[in-house]
């Protein structure tokens, strides 16, 4: 195996080793090399595997597992290593990692410097500074977050259960801050569900719509009576739930022909007064009275690890480090703590993230640096209990 990480590199270095490992989503090969490379010194025994097939897959996916004494608590590290697509107008290479600025201020450009490359970084400098004698830490790796998730996380629990490794806690390193390192964890998530909508109608003139049936205008009553409802007000841990209208179509390129089926695609983020079936099951019933019919894909349901021991250390740590008491929130998209959250209490917390999914990504070094050490204490604190 090609040697991709020099032996006592800082975390700065850690992160610019797994940048410079192309990984867009499906991540596989280089990219994990490099991060068994870190981990194996580290006492780690590695477990790299494949699950799926296409279209979505193959998938690979890393778990590696550093024992402490029997019976001790277990601590996980989550995340990924694929990333989206870099995109056009980098200053610099996307994948060729690249520190800019004045000593102090140094920034780390390259795809995956904040979501999430940074973070594991980060992890990896953390535990160099736990002892083995203080409990089990385990990372939870996967290459397709960013992608479909279906052969990712899933695959990787599926692995764990087996083998009866399941942690006691959680954290997952998605950029969660906002404005400085440390502002806001993310204790739970909105859960998500998209429904295709399909309209039939018969296809005729428009001069003569009597001989014809046109789905749009149903389509357009259905859409409108949807974003009407009020889901709900919100509640004291989430905001309130929304459904959002993301695609209308009929495919019609002529402008005297009434088409023959309408389609629309709706995306509803919901809080925890809500499932995604009995959302999908309302929306059939309003489609229905339309004439229309309804398919739903569930991405994750909503989850709340109710603010307790677990996220109190972790704010404890972030303070002592940057003297911030960090926003607890249910806020953004999806992550891959909706699938965690049936192992274990599982908290976000990562990286600022104003400069994720964009071209000319990048992370300040100084906060790879305090983030290792806030990691390192939230670790010690999950592992005594």
């Amino acid at each position: 195996m090609e040697t991709l990480v020099k032996a006592g590199a800082d975390v700065a270095e850690l992160a610019e080793a797994l940048i410079a490992c192309p990984s867009v989503t499906p991540a596989a090969g280089l990219v994990f090399d490099c991060l068994e490379q870190m981990l194996a010194p580290l006492g780690f025994a590695v477990h790299r595997f494949l699950a799926g097939e296409a279209p979505d897959g193959p998938v690979e996916n890393l778990f590696a597992i550093r024992q402490g004494p029997e019976g001790s608590r277990h601590f996980a590290f989550a995340g990924h290593v694929d990333v989206v697509p870099p995109g056009e107008g980098w200053t610099s290479a996307p994948f060729a990692p690249e520190r800019r600025g004045p000593k102090g201020e140094e920034l780390l450009y390259g795809r995956g410097a904040v979501d999430m490359k940074g973070a594991i970084a980060s992890m990896v400098a953390a535990v160099r500074t736990v002892p083995a004698e203080a409990g089990t830490i385990s990372f939870i790796i996967t290459g397709d977050e960013e992608g479909p998730a279906r052969f990712g996380t899933l695959a990787l629990m599926d692995h764990m259960r087996a083998r009866g490794l399941c942690p006691d806690l959680i954290l997952v390193g998605e950029p969660t801050s906002v404005s400085r390192l440390g502002d806001m964890i993310k204790v739970g998530r909105r859960g998500s569900v998209n429904i295709w909508l399909e309209v039939e109608g018969q296809q005729g003139h428009v001069a003569y719509p009597h001989l014809a049936d046109n789905p749009l205008t149903r389509l357009v009553a259905l859409l409108a009576e949807l974003k009407a409802m009020v889901l709900d007000e919100g509640t004291e841990w989430f905001q309130p739930s929304n459904l959002e209208i993301t695609d209308v179509g009929c495919g019609n390129p002529a402008t005297n022909v009434i088409p023959a089926r309408a389609s629309a695609r709706i995306s509803i983020r919901f809080n925890d007064r809500h499932t995604g079936e009995s959302l999908a099951d309302r929306v059939s019933a309003i489609a229905a009275r339309h004439g229309a019919s309804a398919r739903a894909v569930i991405s994750g349901e909503a989850f709340l690890t109710p603010p307790g021991a677990f996220s109190e250390a972790l704010r404890t740590a972030i303070h002592a480090e940057t003297g911030l008491d960090a926003e607890v929130s249910t806020s953004g998209g999806t992550s891959d703590a909706r699938f965690l959250k049936d192992f274990a209490p599982v908290i976000e917390f990562g990286l600022t993230n104003a400069t994720m999914h964009k071209r000319d990504e990048a992370v300040a070094v100084a906060d790879l640096a305090a983030l290792a050490r806030i990691y390192a204490a939230v670790t010690r604190a999950g592992l005594a209990g």
